[in-house]
């Protein structure tokens, strides 16, 4: 069992940045792959990034070069890097974990968090 908390998430300008956080529980935390979901009113939750758990990274073409996922497994936590936000970034941002996935299909995660709101004014 894998138990994760954001935070992070707040109200920020256009071109601003921010820096989510996701604490995970468990001894085993270095074994997951992570990844990081938004989903904003009325649409489906998307992938954003995703970094197994050799280290290796994928973001979303939307947010790359922007957003850096990364993770510190002596804190337990993986976090996302959020810079030149835009309005259209504005969603609940959610992390996830599994033992071997962290591609773009959130059905396959085994566990999720409660999400942390990132709202970005134009």
């Amino acid at each position: 069992q894998v138990q994760l908390v954001e935070s992070g998430g707040g109200l920020v300008q256009a071109g601003g940045s921010l820096r989510l956080s996701c604490a995970a529980s468990g001894r085993t935390f270095s074994s997951y792959a992570m990844g990081w979901f938004r989903q904003a009113p009325g649409k489906e939750r998307e992938f954003v990034a995703g970094q197994s758990w050799s280290g290796i990274r994928t973001h979303a073409d939307s947010v790359k070069g922007r957003f850096t996922i990364s993770r510190d497994n002596a804190k337990t936590t993986v976090y996302l890097q959020m810079n030149s936000l835009k309005p259209e970034d504005t969603a609940l941002y959610y992390c996830a974990a599994d033992l071997n996935y962290s591609g773009r299909d959130p059905g396959r995660y085994d566990y999720w968090g409660q999400g942390t709101q990132v709202t970005v004014s134009s």
